[in-house]
């Protein structure tokens, strides 16, 4: 986790207006809209690398409620289109999105074929961030 961390803090891109780091009292503010609790090594991601923009892949966000990316828009447009309720959106990319389970693993969920697609998992985000969004 911590190699994950240094490396995307490195690549973190410089903005004209960058993201915020979500606190504490954000995060319960974003359960409490999606009624659900967050994974506590996916509270732990979003409290460290909440405000990394990197690559092509936007990452759901906690701390602006008019980003694009706020995680209770993110997970209400993708449980619309059909992403199991149980599932939380980690981010949108073309279409499909990406989804952390309870346990804090990661799959993919294609909205071509409307399901999960159980050849592209992560156990956990911290793999998935090494493996997907710093490679994007």
């Amino acid at each position: 986790m911590e190699d994950v961390y240094e490396k995307l803090r490195e690549v973190n891109a410089n903005v004209l207006v960058p993201l915020d780091l979500p606190d504490e009292d954000q995060l319960l503010e974003v359960e409490e809209e999606i009624l659900i609790s967050l994974p506590q090594e996916y509270r732990e991601f979003m409290l460290m690398v909440g405000d990394v923009i990197c690559g092509s892949i936007e990452p759901a966000t906690a701390a602006d409620p008019q980003s694009h990316t706020f995680l209770p828009e993110l997970a209400a447009t993708a449980w619309s289109l059909g992403v199991p309720r149980e599932l939380i959106p980690v981010c949108e990319h073309n279409g499909d999105y990406y989804v952390i389970s309870e346990e804090g693993e990661v799959k993919l969920w294609r909205e071509s074929e409307g399901e999960i697609n159980e050849d592209e998992s992560w156990n956990s985000i911290w793999h998935w961030a090494r493996d997907v969004w710093l490679d994007s």
